[in-house]
């Protein structure tokens, strides 16, 4: 079955039917799903997720367009949650620069801070980097990343990078971006990269593959995701969901 490593069914995309199509995606061959907080709002609401829906696992972090909302009240609290028997990661958290807002020194200060705290608190990360390749990269290595190990959500960089990723024992998040036309190099990245540091990510509502790329995403999308994959890799659809379900329990620490 498959596992959906990223997703954001707190979202308000999903206010008219959240209940039902969680509850039907074991159903449709979804064995379990991870949501991820994004602010000490979307945090929370993972929080009431992961203890309403048995194959529903949580992150809690703060995204780096949202940095400015935390003070050391708000870091203390995520560090509180983390305990929680059902968080299994710290995320999503970064470097954004396509956005102008936070600075960019605002966002590194609460990258570093929110590394430091998956560290201390034994959780692996969920890393949202955007337009900030080398600036992620460098301070993953400085703050020595790879001691907690974690996943690079929706890997968009090139194969150079996720070489270096992959060295430091990240698995890459491959989602419904694999899927369009303008995809060139992230279908290099997932001829070149091994299967076993691949995971499957929807980031629902956003990113729809195709055929239905500007729609609503959900998990029920992954099979297109993985038909590509499939394609690509040369392997059977019924392993690439094999490999990548295991592959998000090591990941989570899910035994």
């Amino acid at each position: 079955m498959i596992f959906d490593t990223h997703a954001h069914y707190d979202d308000e995309a999903f206010d008219e039917d959240r209940e039902e199509l969680l509850s039907n995606l074991p159903s449709h061959g979804i064995e379990a799903v991870t949501n991820v907080g994004a602010s000490i709002k979307t945090s929370e609401n993972t929080l009431k997720m992961v203890d309403q829906y048995p194959h529903v696992y949580g992150a809690i972090g703060v995204h780096p367009n949202e940095v400015k909302e935390l003070d050391e009240e708000k870091f203390g609290w995520l560090k509180d949650q983390s305990s929680h028997n059902k968080i299994v990661a710290i995320g999503e958290i970064g470097l954004d620069y396509y956005w102008e807002e936070p600075d960019h020194e605002t966002q590194k200060i609460w990258f570093v801070r929110q590394l430091s705290l998956a560290k201390e608190v034994g959780l692996p990360v969920i890393i949202h980097s955007r337009e900030a390749a080398k600036d992620t990269l460098d301070i993953m290595k400085v703050e020595k990343a790879e001691e907690t190990g974690g996943v690079i959500h929706c890997y968009s960089y090139s194969k150079e990078m996720a070489r270096e990723y992959l060295n430091m024992g990240y698995y890459l998040g491959i989602g419904g971006v694999l899927t369009f036309k303008n995809a060139r190099k992230l279908k290099e990245v997932v001829e070149y990269m091994p299967m076993d540091q691949m995971v499957l990510e929807t980031d629902c509502p956003y990113l729809a593959p195709v055929p239905n790329r500007g729609k609503r995403n959900s998990s029920l999308n992954l099979p297109y995701v993985i038909e590509e994959i499939s394609s690509i890799k040369g392997i059977s659809e019924e392993d690439i969901i094999e490999i990548t379900n295991q592959n998000a329990k090591k990941l989570y620490r899910l035994h």
